[in-house]
């Protein structure tokens, strides 16, 4: 289908540009920018007059609950969401049941994910066999099977060895490993960030130490193995701050932070409000303001949802039993024009970090507006406010800690690979 896309402002976070100009797509792809090409005739016009054209939202951890979980959420239901969100690329970590291990899975995956014809799924495969942290998977066959990359998600290796040995497989073929710096036995039974407010409520502590010890010992194997590793969600301001010397040091890492942890504190779980119970837990001030600095000076590359849709009979429980996790597919455009509102962060500087460093790290050509490329985009309106009401999302998971907030930027329409997905009414 030809569409033209017409009166909205073009905004290209790669090239920290804003420009009014139409975008002219036909055969998937945008074929003109500002100037129809010969003999373009649209069947579609989409109305943007006083709205961004921003490249789709690349999502770098996404559960999408397929296969095993599907009491909690469908693939139907999450892609739907992540096309109100305006995300049009995104990541599945490795824990599903069974765990996505085998090729046959991963494929599978992929082809339910295509027939539904809405976001790209980049599944990432698990690095040991089952998540166990024991035989490493055999990688070559996962990677053929449309994996991008190995990940432990949550469920850190106990055994150095065993890491050491992954990480050198992965770096005999160039695969990135995907690890949540988190030490086994320091962050053991901690329900929230170790500090005086768990300790006012009474809550187990996981310390600082757990994010940091973790990092030293991926970096001295780095050292070692020579490996690419992407850190997933950084936590605390000394765990950026060991990245930022990573990176100097000329370290081949990347890493991202999840939205909640851009916005949130341990202040805000209140008095035991199981919204807030994530993993990582919500640490200090300090920790997030460090955070949004580390986003801003390009220390942390990438902003994710880390959606995580769960059950109401998961989070209606006691603080310290309630399941760690929110939904987020579809807030994480409007929460990343808050942050960008309140650090006084340029928007094509903050959309950035969910659309042309996210695709960086995958090593994917999108997150960019440009003649040729694939016509994945999502115009939105910065102007519009919009009240979070659990009745209305997209997503099977109803759980977030922004419960009745109101946030800036609706999605009016999202276009992956020249298809319209979703438009708002």
């Amino acid at each position: 289908m030809k569409i033209q896309i017409q009166n909205g402002t073009i905004i290209d976070p790669a090239a920290g540009t804003e420009e009014r100009k139409d975008v002219f797509i036909a055969a998937g792809r945008i074929v003109g920018l500002g100037e129809a090409p010969a003999d373009f005739n649209a069947a579609k016009i989409i109305d943007a007059s006083g709205f961004y054209v921003a490249p789709g939202f690349v999502d770098l951890s996404a559960r999408l609950r397929e296969p095993g979980f599907e009491h909690k959420a469908t693939l139907e239901s999450e892609m739907a969401a992540a096309m109100a969100g305006g995300v049009t690329s995104l990541v599945c970590p490795p824990d599903t049941d069974p765990t996505l291990d085998e090729p046959g899975l991963v494929e599978m995956l992929k082809f339910r994910a295509q027939k539904l014809h809405l976001a790209h799924v980049y599944p990432l495969g698990a690095l040991t066999m089952g998540l166990k942290g024991e035989a490493i998977t055999e990688m070559v066959e996962l990677t053929e099977a449309g994996c991008v990359g190995f990940s432990q998600a949550d469920n850190p290796i106990v055994d150095t060895r065993t890491l050491q040995r992954a990480l050198q497989y992965a770096t005999t073929y160039g695969y990135t490993v995907w690890l949540r710096p988190q030490d086994a036995y320091m962050s053991k039974g901690g329900v929230a960030a170790s500090g005086a407010v768990a300790s006012r409520l009474g809550l187990s502590g996981v310390p600082v130490a757990a994010e940091t010890i973790a990092l030293h010992t991926i970096f001295e194997l780095i050292r070692v193995t020579g490996a690419r590793a992407h850190l997933s969600h950084l936590s605390s301001a000394a765990g950026v701050e060991l990245v930022r010397a990573a990176k100097a040091e000329g370290l081949a890492v990347s890493c991202d932070v999840t939205i909640n942890h851009v916005h949130l504190t341990d202040i805000d779980i209140g008095y035991f409000d199981s919204q807030f119970r994530l993993d990582p837990p919500l640490r200090s001030q300090r920790d997030r303001d460090a955070i949004r600095a580390g986003l801003a000076d390009g220390t942390i590359d990438a902003i994710c949802s880390d959606h995580t849709p769960l059950d109401d009979d998961e989070k209606l429980l006691p603080f310290a039993e309630a399941t760690p996790g929110a939904t987020g597919l579809e807030l994480l455009l409007s929460l990343t024009v808050k942050w960008a509102r309140e650090a006084k962060v340029p928007l094509a500087k903050a959309l950035s970090r969910i659309t042309s460093a996210p695709a960086d790290v995958l090593k994917l050509p999108a997150g960019r507006i440009a003649t040729g490329a694939l016509a994945d985009l999502c115009v939105f309106d910065a102007a519009s406010d919009w009240r979070i009401d659990p009745l209305k999302l997209k997503s099977q998971g109803r759980n977030t800690p922004f419960l009745g907030y109101e946030l800036p930027a609706r999605v009016r329409a999202t276009i992956v690979g020249g298809h319209v997905a979703y438009e708002s009414r």
